[in-house]
């Protein structure tokens, strides 16, 4: 993993040193805590920044056999790493191997293999790294040479810590929120309408109806729009469009707040009138709107009692009509026109049907006003971004292209973004070195500086310069 890591073309060596590295890193959707960066948060040792709520890491090691107890138990944090170092022995072809290596060179100057037999070492030089304040989480989004960042908010959130960040001159790397209204959407859930008392109170308003709450809702968009945001990320089983009337709506709502349980086709039809809605309302303030699907989440229920979401136990889902896909955005674009989207499947044998969808709906509004976003989670890999941008390449214009985003819980993952741009690179080099498209530097660099920082600078509005 020399500087010329995944660079198999001189073409590609020469787009990624003289292009691609050279620019900053804009990550426009990430679940870090806007709290930890406030506060410049300074991590005891290399576990506790690697490991706690990774379930990346914590799926490989599970599939090297290693007990629970080193994962998500009560070992010590040394413990844990030393069997994550054990994982990677094996983990040949595995992007976090790639990604561990990456971000021990860009983060702790180490160049070296960690293994089992490298572990005290790479533990010792990390942690003694990890106590210098050149270390916190401030120094460490410096580090790595990221202009913005837009975190993941739920709309009850008071955004205390975006609006405290913002105050503080002393860091200028902008921390915008991002709203997710999920929890306001899963009308299936069973805390669905302790929620929306929560909702309530953060609108100070009373919900007592479908109209109520979409009231709620455009009322905290409001307040959220007034703290710089600008982007609305949904996650969903899958984009659903099943069409009913306001009466029915509202019939259903009323029925969830008796107590009373909710038919399949009820809990579908509410879904589809409520992001009809938010999507109107992201068109309206001009917000980009993200759709991430098809995840069929905490399968393993056993663990699922014990560890609760969100601690490894999804697959990919199959299960996504892209019929349905392409009716809600036609639906959305016939009632006052559909906002920027960036549509994510987490199946990427989606990735032609979202190519074709793509083009039903593009115009003038904005370059590459439909997108499809970067491979994700399981696709987020060599093979899965190579897939995702050949694809996009074929059926539309990969030159618009928003490129990469962590996506990640943890402040040493923009390497990452480098990842991405060399497996980019990579892949433009070798057709231009194949003949597939010209070797002039005038076209070329545009297309690898846009999809590498550039083009979500336009395509956001972001408060940013370009590269």
């Amino acid at each position: 993993m020399d500087k010329d890591f995944l660079l198999e073309t001189d073409t590609a060596k020469e787009l990624f040193h003289n292009y691609a590295e050279v620019v900053p890193v804009l990550d426009y959707h990430c679940h870090i805590n806007p709290q930890e960066i406030y506060e410049d948060r300074k991590f005891d040792n290399i576990a506790q920044v690697w490991l706690g709520g990774d379930h990346y890491k914590w799926r490989q090691m599970r599939s090297n056999g290693i007990d629970e107890y080193y994962i998500t138990g009560d070992a010590s944090d040394w413990e844990k790493f030393e069997k994550y170092a054990q994982t990677l022995d094996k983990a040949i072809g595995n992007p976090l191997y790639h990604w561990s290596h990456l971000e021990l060179q860009r983060f702790f100057d180490y160049d070296g293999v960690l293994s089992s037999k490298t572990a005290k070492e790479v533990w010792d030089l990390c942690n003694e790294k990890l106590s210098h304040d050149d270390m916190s989480v401030r120094n460490l989004i410096k580090k790595a040479n990221v202009t913005l960042i837009c975190t993941t908010d739920d709309p009850i959130d008071d955004l205390k810590w975006h609006k405290l960040i913002k105050e503080d001159d002393s860091f200028d790397v902008q921390v915008l929120p991002a709203w997710r209204p999920d929890k306001a959407v899963n009308i299936n859930k069973p805390d669905f309408m302790e929620y929306v008392g929560k909702l309530a109170d953060a609108a100070q308003m009373e919900i007592n109806t479908f109209e109520d709450l979409k009231k709620a809702l455009a009322n905290r968009m409001d307040f959220f729009a007034e703290k710089g945001c600008s982007v609305a990320d949904h996650g969903l089983d899958y984009v659903m469009y099943v069409p009913a009337s306001d009466d029915e709506i509202e019939a259903i709502f009323a029925k969830k707040r008796n107590g009373e349980e909710l038919t399949n086709e009820e809990v579908v039809k509410f879904k589809t009138a409520i992001m009809l809605f938010l999507a109107k309302e992201n068109k309206n303030r001009n917000w980009v709107m993200q759709l991430h699907y098809g995840c069929k989440r905490d399968n393993n229920t056993v663990m699922f009692d014990k560890l609760g979401p969100d601690t490894g136990y999804d697959c990919i889902s199959n299960e996504a009509p892209g019929s349905q896909l392409a009716d809600f955005l036609n639906a959305v674009n016939m009632d006052g026109g559909l906002p920027k989207t960036i549509i994510y499947s987490l199946n990427p044998g989606d990735d032609e049907l979202i190519g074709t969808i793509l083009g039903c709906f593009q115009n003038s509004d904005a370059i590459g006003k439909i997108q499809q976003g970067s491979a994700w989670w399981f696709n987020d890999n060599k093979t899965g971004m190579q897939k995702q941008m050949t694809s996009l390449a074929n059926l539309g214009l990969l030159g618009n292209f928003v490129g990469m985003l962590t996506d990640s819980r943890s402040f040493l993952s923009y390497p990452r973004h480098e990842y991405f741009r060399r497996i980019m690179c990579n892949l433009i080099g070798g057709w231009v070195e194949n003949g597939e498209f010209p070797y002039d530097m005038d076209l070329l660099a545009p297309i690898v500086k846009g999809i590498s920082y550039n083009n979500a600078i336009d395509y956001f509005n972001f408060d940013l310069e370009k590269k």
